[in-house]
């Protein structure tokens, strides 16, 4: 499958599995939010004990005893607002399909690990502040990006295709990233986690070198 081909309607099971999650939290904090379930100390909570916390890593008394290595998966799940949940769902549907053409859902679940472990450090190594908290899926969506662009240079050398070929296979993930980086920086007011990007997706490029995308 070439990445101009639409998905099937029908979503993979390894997206469904980090979406529903991701949503279903939302959902939850957004009525505590609107006061319609809980309490709106919920998100503050969540944020506490799911959020990637910088400080954990340099001496801060953890909520509970393994929350300095769980917060390296938690923070993905967590998100600041129905905006920035849908932006990078959106995202996820998108570039996720694209990966899962290319090297199945196991493979792609691994990107998207190992893209949030080192997007976190990446934030806690570069972030200027270890007081404020991260959280959303961005720093694997970007790993997934990584994959894609690399993917998109083997597969046009192995074709020996042309150069207008590997620009667009390039320029697909990284202009929809672009393009939605924009958006949340304007829907912020500027909180968007260039380290957990930067980190993620360097992640993400250098796992798909040891993976054999189909050149079809």
């Amino acid at each position: 499958m070439t990445y101009s081909q639409s998905f099937p309607l029908r979503l993979p099971l390894a997206l469904v599995l980090l979406i529903l999650p991701s949503a279903g939290i939302e959902l939850a904090l957004q009525l505590a939010d609107w006061g319609l379930i809980g309490t709106p100390r919920w998100r503050g909570l969540a944020y506490q004990f799911g959020a990637f916390w910088p400080g954990l890593l340099s001496g801060w008394r953890p909520n509970y005893t393994v929350q300095p290595e769980v917060m390296f998966f938690s923070y993905a799940f967590l998100h600041g607002g129905l905006v920035h949940l849908i932006v990078n769902m959106i995202a996820l549907v998108s570039l996720g399909g694209a990966v899962i053409a290319q090297v199945g859902q196991w493979r792609f679940l691994l990107i998207y690990a190992v893209s949030a472990v080192l997007g976190g450090a990446a934030f806690a190594i570069l972030s200027a502040s270890g007081f404020q908290p991260m959280v959303g899926a961005s720093g694997s969506l970007f790993g997934l990006a990584g994959a894609l662009v690399v993917w998109g240079v083997v597969i046009t050398l192995h074709q020996r295709a042309g150069i207008w070929t590997t620009i667009v296979a390039i320029a697909w993930p990284v202009g929809l990233l672009t393009v939605l980086n924009i958006v949340m920086y304007v829907g912020t007011d500027g909180a968007v986690a260039w380290e957990t990007h930067l980190g993620g997706f360097l992640a993400g490029a250098v796992v798909a070198l040891f993976m054999s995308p189909r050149a079809e």
